[in-house]
Order: C-alpha cells, then structure tokens, then sequence
C-alpha cells in the first residue's frame, strides 16, 4: 500500500523560474533537461539558436514533453532574458573577470531576492560553455565544482545539479504523509493482546514477563501505531499464533 504524498511548503517558488540554454547543439540534450526540470518541479524553458524542436529532443524527455512543447525559442541569448529580473549563469571554470559564486551562495543569493523575482538560469553550450559575453549578461555567475577540469558536466547534468540545489532550498520535496497515531489508551490495548498471546504461547513467563514487557513497549512504542497497524498486528497475533 503506497502512502499518500504531500508537498512541504514551496519557499522560493519555483515558478519564477526559467530555465535558458544558449545554443545547444544535441536536441537529446534538450529533452534531458526537460525531465532534469520535471523532477525538480520547474517548468519554464527557454533556448537561443534554434527554430524548432526534432523528435530526438522529445524521446528522452519521459513524462516532460509538455515543457517541451511550451518551450520559446529567441534568437539571441539578450533577448531570451530581457524581461527578467536576476539572472544567473553556470561555468565549470574559473574566471578571473568574475566573481564567482559558489553553487550554495547561487541559492543563497537567490533568497535574498523578494518572491515576485523573475529568474532565470542560464547555461552554454555542450562544447564551448557561456562566453565572457555571455556572462556579462547574468548578474551573478556560479561555479559548479567538478573533480577534475576534464570531462565536463553534460549539459542536462549542470542543470540538474543546479536545479536539484534550489530545489532542496525550496522546500518543497514531497515527503510521505504518516498516518496519525491511535490515541494511546487504544495503543496499549494492542499491546495487552499481543502480550496476553505471548503468554498464552508459552513465550512469556513469570521470569521474563518483565523483560519481554518492556522490549514490545519499546518496539511497538517506537512506532506509534496506527489504525491499519493494529489491524494488521490484531490479525497477526489473533490468526496466524492460533493456527499454531
């Protein structure tokens, strides 16, 4: 039985985000960003230097065709961030004309910024990176750390990187919902049944009984039962030891 899903509260709003690639060069690339954004709950994608999406873009795309299809093509990487308000851009190398940011102080650097903030995330092409022109178009750039200078980061694999670290940010992973607790009183009940079944199994006795208690309080205790616990601990204890 699968548990329910509930999303914690989304801090940084994800939806102000927009997802630029300056001319990429494999269309498969496109389409791993897409599900790298799917995963991470963004949804905004733009991309200089094409007119138009090959169905290479759309095959590894799973379950993101959608961003996709939504996707606006500009002809130039000034264009494509006009109308936002911070713009940030990833490198794997060092420059001495820029500051540069660490990918944590990127994510630190984007709360500073009040909520109604339109940004995007600029990354370069698979070959050749942001050029130092490029850069000059972000407000800051960030620095994705790498063990070594060779090979560098596949394109889908910067932006998932980069996604993943304002994701966590956020706030806003889905953490599984726990079914609430029975009131104790009803707890402890479910625990008076299995023992009184221990000791009618032989299992529990004058010399252990204290022992064998405090073990299943401590156990049961832990997990706070739930109503499909005890269900599942009644029939149990109630069926299965009396086949016996």
């Amino acid at each position: 039985m699968k548990l329910p899903y509930l999303l914690t509260e989304d801090r940084l709003n994800l939806a102000r985000f927009t997802v630029v690639l300056v001319n990429p060069e494999n269309q498969e690339n496109i389409g791993l960003v897409a599900r790298a954004m799917k995963n991470t709950g963004f949804g905004r994608l733009r991309i200089t230097g094409l007119t138009g999406l090959q169905p290479e873009a759309f095959r590894p795309a799973v379950h993101s065709a959608d961003i996709l299809k939504k996707a606006s093509l500009y002809p130039s990487l000034d264009e494509a961030v006009s109308d936002l308000n911070l713009v940030l851009a990833s490198t794997v190398r060092l420059r001495k004309a820029f500051r540069i940011l660490t990918i944590d102080e990127m994510v630190e650097k984007i709360k500073t910024f009040p909520a109604e903030t339109k940004i995007g995330l600029v990354f370069g092409n698979e070959r050749t990176g942001l050029s130092d022109r490029e850069l000059r178009r972000a407000n800051f750039v960030y620095f994705i750390p790498q063990a070594g200078r060779q090979p560098s980061y596949n394109l889908a694999a910067a932006v998932l990187l980069s996604l993943y670290a304002i994701f966590r940010a956020s706030g806003s992973q889905p953490v599984p919902q726990v079914a609430p607790p029975l009131p104790r009183k009803e707890q402890e009940d479910c625990l008076k049944l299995i023992l009184k079944k221990l000791e009618k199994r032989g299992f529990m006795h004058d010399t252990n009984r204290e022992h064998v208690t405090d073990l299943l309080h401590d156990l049961f205790g832990r997990l706070a039962l739930s109503e499909r616990d005890r269900r599942f601990l009644t029939a149990v204890f109630n069926k299965g030891l009396d086949r016996e």
